[in-house]
């Protein structure tokens, strides 16, 4: 009896006498019941429930959840009913053990439906009384206490299942003392020689450390007094599996995370937390854009203080946590620090609504999910509510935001992969770039030296560092191809006066760019080459009056390359080819875009600004692909679209889209999207598909 003494001289500080004794009544009660049964450890199995209910003491849990956390067990391994429970303890009582107790023998086609099912039973338990999951999370924690005792294969499943649902939950929860344990005892068991190698580098670092540990923390002392505040400042030591996630994750050594010193410092109200801010950015130098506001916007798990990096004098850096006394405590302990400072009338906390709105989420998932496994998959997501966890091949974790592409995560992997990367394989499977991730999955970025990022990629991506590359990429390429064109313009424009750029008298081009604003003669070509300046009206301008026209100079057409970038554009109302008579239109901010002579746009174009329009023609050795569009009537039978496939691949052609425009009885009408080298290479598709004898008319768009 000596243990419940201790434990009711630590309740005689917050619970009455009369509550007291009902939680005594209910440890005499499980002792009864589970005398003669042992833990592996060889204990007897009362001292489990007494250990999970002096962890509930320690946040000042109310007595029911105490009753529950020393009955829990009873329900399963003594036989006793969920009535019986009822008549002694009452109904609130009995629910609550109902709720945490593992299921009953119940057979399952494997054990993850079976772990699955057990866990779906605890999330809906505890959304009908959030007690629930706070008694079960410290049920937990003590098993991961006396885990060693376990064989060498359960240990590894019982972390693995607290590292991802469990940690998770006390996270989602704000109980952050909870979550630090769950993970290092997990990390233990999971990889014991990799935990033991960084606690034994931890404490190698522990003595130069706690030096500069006492320095600054009487900087910081010295500075709060100075400006008369009055606070803790509590040195911040990183646990074990932060300290091995961050090297994971940012592969960074383990000096590097060591080098940042972090300090928390607790006052007595809000308004004093931005007091010390004000005195710690005076007194340090803050480092830009590491601060966070988390008292006024804070996390999805109710979790608030003021983050801020700051630089000591020595140039070491510095992170400090500033927050009062109650968040430091919902800090510490999430929701349960609502019974820690809960007072009869007051009403629920904002951590207690969160936690309640999460749980509603929970319950809707739970109706729309087929089975149990699919639930607590949805459930580990949600657990995540900010990111989703991305595998590389070789197994190292990306954290990536919700709705992130496989752009993304290319970017997130290197630079140079993402502005190389062509495709990607989600879980071996090959799918296109603008596919959203998902947690879990494992994503290998198929990369081509040659090529580029898309503008197109700037609708579906998510991450700064995916957004900031691509617009740096594009806007770089972009003026060297815009340079690299108005040159083109302005050397043809100035052909037809017998000039050349480097033929024209300096103080012209520098008057030019001066009434213009350029800084340079690059600056010019640029906007030649963007379409916001004609090249013919600019030649005017810089040759002078005494320049004299050659007409038939001027009629020579400029030369399409094919490879000129994002600043030769190819009109999709009639798809040019080389080989097709061609004529060029400048648009404004996107330079030339190619049109057939014979397109009705462009002929209204030539009739209404003529100025824009400008001669061009096909250089000779043109190697790129370009898209041309066929309309086909065909026979409906069956396999003539597998047929036309092969037909075309075979022709060195592939489809890019197809799409049905009428279907009757007998005959299909499709528009289909392919891609050819040149006018010829089109002929000789065309008429190898005439030939087929499903393909009733032919005719390109």
């Amino acid at each position: 009896m000596a243990s419940i003494h201790n434990l009711v001289k630590r309740l005689q500080s917050y619970l009455d006498d009369d509550q007291i004794a009902e939680v005594v009544r209910a440890y005499d009660f499980a002792e009864k019941s589970h005398e003669g049964q042992y833990r592996r450890t060889g204990d007897p199995y009362i001292t489990h429930p007494l250990a999970v209910a002096n962890i509930l003491t320690d946040m000042h849990m109310d007595y029911e959840s105490l009753m529950a956390a020393l009955l829990h067990d009873v329900l399963e391994d003594c036989g006793v009913g969920k009535e019986r429970l009822a008549e002694l303890f009452g109904n609130e009582v009995a629910e609550l053990v109902d709720g945490v107790s593992k299921i009953a023998q119940i057979k399952f086609e494997s054990k993850a439906e079976q772990q699955a099912e057990n866990l779906r039973k605890m999330m809906l338990a505890m959304t009908r009384d959030i007690r629930v999951i706070l008694v079960k999370l410290a049920d937990r924690l003590h098993n991961m206490r006396t885990l060693h005792i376990m064989p060498a294969a359960k240990r590894r499943r019982i972390a693995l299942e607290t590292l991802e649902i469990y940690a998770p939950i006390a996270n989602r929860l704000g109980m952050y003392n909870v979550r630090v344990e769950y993970e290092d005892l997990g990390f233990y068991a999971m990889y014991p020689m990799r935990a033991q190698r960084i606690a034994n580098a931890v404490k190698g670092a522990r003595g130069h450390r706690k030096e500069m540990l006492n320095t600054m923390k009487a900087s910081i002392e010295y500075c709060l007094e100075q400006e008369g505040i009055e606070a803790r400042v509590i040195g911040r030591e990183k646990h074990l599996y932060s300290i091995y996630a961050k090297m994971k994750e940012q592969k960074k050594s383990f000096s590097d995370i060591m080098d940042v010193y972090g300090f928390r410092i607790v006052v007595d109200r809000v308004d004093t937390c931005y007091r010390v801010l004000g005195a710690v950015h005076n007194y340090f130098t803050p480092i830009p854009g590491r601060f966070k506001d988390y008292v006024a916007i804070p996390k999805a798990n109710g979790y608030q203080s003021l983050h801020s990096t700051l630089k000591a004098r020595s140039g070491i850096p510095l992170e400090v946590q500033i927050r009062t006394e109650e968040m430091d405590a919902m800090a510490n302990n999430g929701i349960a620090a609502h019974w820690l400072y809960k007072a009869d009338d007051e009403p629920g906390s904002p951590t207690h609504t969160r936690a309640q709105a999460w749980m509603g989420r929970l319950m809707e998932m739970q109706q729309k999910a087929g089975n149990s496994i699919e639930f607590i998959e949805n459930v580990k997501v949600d657990l995540f509510p900010d990111e989703v966890y991305i595998f590389t091949p070789k197994g190292l974790i990306k954290e990536m935001p919700v709705g992130a592409s496989a752009v993304d995560f290319a970017y997130a992997v290197h630079t140079k992969v993402g502005n190389n990367c062509v495709a990607a394989r989600i879980d071996g499977k090959l799918m296109p770039l603008s596919t959203t991730l998902e947690n879990g999955q494992t994503v290998r970025i198929i990369t081509a030296p040659n090529a580029a990022p898309n503008p197109a990629w700037l609708n579906f991506v998510v991450t700064g560092k995916a957004r900031t590359n691509i617009r740096h990429f594009l806007k770089t390429q972009r003026r060297e191809e815009s340079v690299g064109l108005g040159e083109r313009l302005l050397e043809k424009a100035l052909s037809s006066y017998s000039m050349g750029i480097n033929d024209l008298p300096l103080e012209r081009v520098v008057s030019e760019l001066g009434a213009n604003g350029y800084l340079s003669v690059d600056d010019l070509l640029e906007d030649i080459g963007l379409g916001n300046r004609l090249a013919p009206l600019v030649a005017r301008k810089l040759v002078g009056e005494s320049g004299e026209r050659q007409h038939a100079e001027e009629r020579k057409p400029m030369a399409i390359l094919g490879t000129e970038g994002l600043l030769v554009a190819y009109a999709k109302c009639c798809r040019p080819l080389p080989g097709d008579f061609v004529i060029g239109h400048l648009s404004a901010g996107r330079g030339i875009v190619v049109h057939r002579d014979n397109c009705k746009n462009m002929l209204t174009e030539l009739k209404n600004n003529p100025e824009k329009c400008i001669a061009l023609g096909w250089a000779e050795n043109v190697s790129q692909e370009f898209s041309a569009a066929l309309r086909l009537e065909l026979m409906n039978r069956k396999g003539v679209l597998a047929t036309l496939a092969t037909n075309l691949s075979e022709s060195g052609s592939n489809i890019e889209t197809i799409d049905m425009a009428e279907k009757e009885a007998a005959l299909t009408v499709i528009n289909v999207t392919i891609s050819v080298r040149d006018r010829v290479h089109l002929a000789r598709i065309m008429r190898r598909l005439r030939n087929l004898e499903n393909v009733v008319r032919l005719q390109r768009l």
